[in-house]
């Protein structure tokens, strides 16, 4: 996708792209995600935990919505799920409201004859008019695409989720295994020994 230059003169995508380190199109999905999630939830960036989110993807996009919402994963209120989706869900503490945006099926498919071009030109036997089609299909696409704004590329669901409880601290003690200090709450105990989670899966 051609992402439109009014996107990449945006002040907040520039420090986006800046905290991941270069421009793509899963950053602008995470950007994207993040404005329709404050938007709908009336909320601003998080100063603590007044927001979360939980992620199902590890992709380019969570960086964005790190910036953007102050979800993170330091604070304990930026969640990730693996489950392989183009999919977050926002909630708000203060209101209890949630909502999960996820990326509407094909939406960024091309065309069968926009395909058949792109394979042309990447066996090398696309012609000059070839090119210029394909050229002309593609930003026809992403300009439309992008015209109707974020909800273009998501769906949006109401969610009542049980909000997970805000970041705890805790005390390290020492795995009995290899001596390092482990944050207490996440030792395996087993009989009188303590162990980190690598040292107990052996």
């Amino acid at each position: 996708m051609i992402i439109p230059q009014k996107i990449l003169d945006r002040e907040d995508y520039k420090v986006c792209a800046e905290f991941h380190g270069h421009i793509c199109m899963g950053l602008t999905l995470g950007y994207m995600a993040a404005k329709l999630g404050l938007q709908y939830l009336a909320e601003k960036r998080a100063v603590d935990e007044e927001l979360i989110c939980i992620a199902e993807t590890d992709a380019c996009g969570c960086d964005a919505i790190q910036v953007l919402t102050g979800c993170t994963f330091g604070k304990g209120n930026f969640i990730y799920r693996d489950i392989g989706k183009m999919a977050f869900t926002f909630a708000s503490r203060t209101t209890g409201e949630g909502v999960r945006l996820a990326m509407r099926p094909n939406v960024m498919a091309p065309s069968v004859e926009e395909q058949e071009l792109m394979e042309k030109m990447r066996s090398g036997g696309a012609s000059k008019e070839d090119i210029q089609k394909y050229e002309v299909m593609h930003e026809t696409r992403s300009q439309a695409l992008f015209d109707g704004g974020p909800d273009a590329f998501f769906t949006l669901e109401e969610m009542t989720i049980t909000l997970p409880q805000k970041a705890r601290m805790a005390p390290s003690k020492l795995c009995d295994k290899c001596g390092e200090p482990v944050m207490q709450t996440k030792l395996q105990v087993v009989g009188d020994k303590q162990f980190c989670r690598d040292c107990f899966a052996g």
